[in-house]
């Protein structure tokens, strides 16, 4: 496999991350808006959709987190990057 056609590999397999983070986003805002409206039909004096926004949202900034923020310094490019770093100081 060329060069080319790796960065190709790799751009596709991050397009493909990134995609999956905003599946997922529409899945979260979707749900816990049919939760709040159920919520505030049934028992609108107990927030209780609160509990499930919060514990998913927990999960869902560290999905973010893992597409967007700290998975870029561990992420599956970092031992490429370490292993070269170090190459180039010895």
């Amino acid at each position: 496999m060329n060069t080319k056609e790796t960065k190709y590999q790799k751009a596709k397999e991050r397009v493909e991350v990134i995609k999956g983070f905003y599946s997922h986003l529409t899945v979260y805002v979707f749900v816990n808006l049919l939760l709040f409206s159920i919520n505030m039909i049934v028992s609108p004096n107990s927030l209780w959709f609160l509990w499930p926004l919060m514990g998913w949202g927990i999960g869902f900034v560290m999905h973010a987190l893992s597409v967007f923020g700290f998975g870029s310094w561990f992420g599956p490019d970092w031992e490429e990057r370490k292993i070269r770093d170090l190459m180039e100081d010895h």
